[in-house]
């Protein structure tokens, strides 16, 4: 599955609320530094859907807040 993700980072509270069908909105307490927004948004991502961390890819949007991730179950 592909998901269109926006991700918050430094926010005080982490949560994956889902918009809509395939759209995400991540907040995560991580500041986007040295990828480490990333990697907690792939956390979050796979708890959230019962995966491991491996399962979960940033296809596209490394650098920005709009990201494309695919999870495989």
């Amino acid at each position: 599955m592909v998901l269109r993700v926006k991700v918050t980072p430094l926010s005080k509270k982490e949560s994956v609320e889902e918009v809509s069908e395939g759209e995400l909105y991540v907040k995560v307490s991580s500041p986007p530094v040295q990828g480490r927004a990333n990697r907690r948004v792939v956390e979050l991502i796979a708890k959230h859907y019962g995966v491991p961390p491996s399962r979960v890819k940033i296809l596209r949007g490394f650098s920005s807040r709009n990201k494309l991730i695919k999870v495989e179950r």
